[in-house]
């Protein structure tokens, strides 16, 4: 379970140490621009190509350094970074801004969808999975507000 947390901080904080470091250098947007009938776009700019694969390169060295096996890390990092932009759907479709906090949303779906589809491979009970997706949600409600009052947080990534 500490494992599975670890990768969760792994997977979404990769593409926020990239960016700090090359900025918006090779932040390229995975939707490309594109906006639905909706008038709004499908991700946003904030969802990069840069970041999708920081977080599934750092996921699966976290993954591999914690003796887990590749394809189980690669698998996990594909499943997080799936659950932002899933989230990220819904925020645009909800009609919230880029970068804008959706207090629960922001979490279960990058935490849930990881712990549930890998619960085998990683040993988890579904108490497990009940503790990851609350644990991260506080990581998230608890420390990422202190990083963005530091500034330590930048977007786009």
């Amino acid at each position: 379970m500490i494992q599975a947390v670890a990768l969760l901080v792994v997977a979404n904080g990769a593409p926020v140490l990239v960016n700090k470091i090359l900025g918006t250098q090779w932040a390229w947007p995975v939707d490309n621009g594109l906006k639905l009938r909706d008038g709004r776009r499908l991700f946003g700019d904030t969802k990069t190509w840069r970041g999708l694969c920081s977080a599934i390169f750092f996921t699966v060295l976290a993954a591999i350094l914690s003796g887990i096996d590749l394809l189980t890390g690669v698998l996990f990092g594909l499943l997080v970074m799936s659950g932002d932009l899933l989230a990220s759907f819904i925020k645009r479709r909800m009609g919230y801004v880029e970068s804008s906090h959706a207090r629960g949303l922001d979490t279960v779906p990058e935490s849930l969808l990881p712990a549930l589809l890998l619960k085998d491979s990683l040993m988890l009970s579904p108490i497990d999975i009940t503790l990851i997706v609350v644990i991260f949600f506080l990581i998230e409600e608890l420390i990422s507000p202190l990083l963005y009052r530091l500034h330590i947080r930048k977007r786009p990534y």
